[in-house]
């Protein structure tokens, strides 16, 4: 892997180009949302093509408006600062630096569905920020942006408290999330019945990723026109990205969708790279042939991460360090993942010793479809996604004799 050239406590000075939360007010956000009713909110959002940032892209207006027709109450907002796929911190950066806009968001997301409570789930390792958090939240109580009467509207109260993650990978997850939340152990639960039906405590809940949360007030003031007219028809909008790696210029940096890859390591100054993984550990590792493909749903998926590899990298000892993460932090629930993930890792130190012959990649190959389609949830369905893309491209980079 790449050594970071990064500061793991401070990514202040590492914003790549301006981002549009920059010049946002939370506390005027409010006070638009404060004169709106939920539906109305419901629909700006929905206007805006929003989708979640923290990977599972699920439209966010149309998980707000199944939390706004249940009938189960209280209803709770949960803020998913669980930060955990490698190679990324941009929620880092917006936690640091725009928190207001998170709480805002969590706020507007309670009034649009009838929630008045949320909790901030904040990833173990980032334990240091939540002193800057509170101070933050203490900081919207006296200005009147949380609490009762927010925007001088009676029927508008939200107030929020922070809960620290439990230091698994899985707990990103927005059901073993709960699970943490409800002092178990971080398990994804079976759906249905889905978290906006029976989430926190059995209520209905909505868990939105805190990138997608700042986002929110940005639309409310900005307009849902002027979000949905970046990026692209079928995803609109722009992405913050964590770039790290082999680059020039590592940072946050906020693109629209359908921006190439390409233009993004031209920005960073990597044009050299020997390969880049799109999406975190989970995601796909892209050659130069196909630089020219462009960061969209519908093309290259990603969870905001981009870490680029120079020309001197092994891509297979990338490949065994991505699958050591996995093994390490599949929760061990269902077989397919807690088995696989290990036979994989050991799969590849062997390829990397004595190379690959056709035997034996047609069982990997195998042992890779049987986890995407048999685990239970994402961990175990995406874990073996770098290791294949780097199969199909990089067999090069394995022992000559054998390969």
């Amino acid at each position: 892997m790449p050594e970071s050239k990064m500061d793991p406590k401070s990514v202040r000075g590492f914003v790549g180009n301006k981002l549009s939360f920059s010049d946002i007010s939370a506390s005027e956000a409010l006070k638009s949302a404060a004169q709106m009713d939920g539906e109305d909110i419901v629909a700006i959002v929905n206007a805006s093509g929003l989708k979640g940032r923290g990977g599972a892209g699920f439209p966010t207006a149309k998980k707000w408006e199944y939390a706004r027709g249940q009938e189960g109450h209280p209803k709770y907002i949960i803020g998913n600062a669980d930060e955990g796929e490698p190679g990324t911190f941009k929620d880092r950066l917006i936690l640091t630096d725009f928190p207001e806009l998170v709480f805002a968001g969590m706020a507007i997301a309670g009034r649009a569905v009838g929630a008045e409570f949320g909790i901030l789930y904040l990833r173990a390792e980032y334990g240091w920020l939540r002193a800057h958090l509170e101070t933050a939240i203490e900081r919207c109580r006296d200005e009147g942006m949380l609490g009762k009467v927010i925007g001088g509207a009676k029927d508008f109260s939200f107030d929020i408290s922070i809960r620290m993650g439990s230091g698994a990978y899985i707990c990103g997850e927005e059901t073993a999330l709960l699970e943490s939340l409800e002092g178990r152990r971080g398990d994804a639960r079976n759906r249905i019945p889905f978290p906006v039906q029976a989430g926190y405590l059995g209520k209905p809940t909505v868990v939105n990723n805190v990138e997608t949360l700042a986002w929110v007030p940005c639309i409310l003031l900005k307009g849902p026109s002027w979000f949905a007219s970046r990026g692209t028809r079928k995803a609109p909008g722009a992405w913050l990205f964590s770039v790290s790696g082999d680059c020039k210029r590592p940072g946050v940096y906020e693109y629209p969708f359908g921006t190439s890859l390409r233009q993004i390591l031209a920005d960073v100054g990597a044009e050299d790279a020997k390969a880049v993984q799109v999406g975190g550990a989970s995601g796909t590792c892209v050659p130069p042939a196909e630089f020219d493909r462009t960061l969209t749903p519908g093309d290259l998926a990603t969870g905001g991460s981009i870490i680029v590899f120079g020309p001197g990298q092994d891509m297979f000892a990338v490949a065994e360090n991505f699958q050591h993460f996995f093994a390490d932090e599949s929760c061990g629930q269902c077989i397919p993942c807690r088995v696989g993930n290990q036979r994989l890792l050991e799969a590849i130190a062997r390829m990397r010793k004595v190379g690959l012959d056709r035997e034996a990649e047609r069982n990997v190959r195998q042992l890779a479809q049987t986890m995407s389609v048999a685990s239970k949830c994402g961990l175990g369905q995406m874990s073996p996604r770098a290791f294949l893309s780097i199969l199909n491209t990089f067999a090069g980079d394995l022992p000559a004799k054998h390969a």
